[in-house]
């Protein structure tokens, strides 16, 4: 007997296309019960819908999957890139703006890194500039306490391990010496966890400033701490190479204010901080 594919497309990547949730987090909720098709609570997520089935999210209807966005946003140092905080620490959606819809950060910066971090709310386009495979290169202002020459560089730029953990080869270039200390210009394209700052401690320096300037073809610019900027729709689908949506199968983006001048493809979001969470 001929086995034949469930028509629609799995619960947690139609949970992810509606921006509730990554496809990772959907799975999660499934697990713990809190997702329901046509009424029945399911508890796996080896499953197909399709647009003829109800499914909701802790009790809310999923709504048709709004059009990919994609904001800049420009992190301060002294917040996690999570939704929350085990040790009660600020977040960046403790900063974001209120009238900006549910949204996902693109990787990380820690907590005492800064600069240029990608939103978005489709869980598709998270996974795809997520991938070492896109390729695109992350580049960095670095400060470092010490006195870099090229041959201490050297190691960097052909590929370095640390603690068994092997590091693609960085573009390095040493910009200038202030003091005591060195400010870099570093390119990655994949960013492990705090690699940088790993590999410097590792050939005796010591990061006290570390920025992010761009990723891929998106620039930090500038953008002050807190700020965050929507890029454009036709300039997503171009760097992104997304087909254009069929009108109607997509709710319409809201439009932000102009972004500034020498910002191309970009609109300001504008800025009213959340309330900090209280305890």
């Amino acid at each position: 007997m001929e086995n034949k594919t469930p028509p629609g497309e799995r619960i947690a990547k139609v949970i992810a296309r509606a921006g509730r949730a990554s496809r990772r987090e959907a799975e999660r909720m499934i697990a713990e019960g809190r997702v329901t098709v046509n009424g029945k609570v399911i508890d796996r997520a080896a499953l197909n819908v399709t647009d003829a089935d109800k499914v909701t999210v802790d009790g809310t209807p999923l709504e048709a999957p709004e059009a990919a966005r994609l904001w800049l946003y420009h992190k301060p140092t002294g917040l996690v890139t999570t939704t929350r905080d085990e040790q009660g620490r600020p977040t960046i959606y403790d900063d974001l703006p209120e009238d900006l819809p549910r949204v996902m950060s693109v990787g990380r910066l820690d907590l005492n890194s800064e600069g240029l971090l990608l939103l978005t709310n489709d869980g598709a386009i998270k996974r795809k500039l997520e991938l070492p495979s896109t390729g695109w290169l992350r580049k960095y202002r670095v400060r470092v306490n010490g006195r870099p020459t090229d041959e201490v560089l050297k190691p960097l730029r052909e590929g370095i391990e640390v603690d068994g953990q092997k590091f693609q080869p960085m573009q390095v270039s040493l910009d200038r010496q202030q003091g005591a200390n060195a400010w870099l210009t570093v390119g990655l394209r994949e960013g492990k966890n705090r690699e940088i700052r790993r590999a410097m401690t590792d050939i005796g320096l010591t990061v006290n400033r570390l920025i992010r300037v761009s990723y891929g073809p998106f620039q930090l610019g500038q953008m002050k701490p807190g700020e965050v900027q929507e890029v454009r729709r036709k300039i997503l689908r171009d760097q992104l190479g997304l087909e254009p949506e069929p009108e109607g199968t997509a709710k319409p983006a809201k439009q932000g204010k102009p972004g500034k001048p020498g910002h191309p493809g970009k609109r300001q979001v504008q800025r009213r901080r959340r309330e900090p969470r209280k305890g």
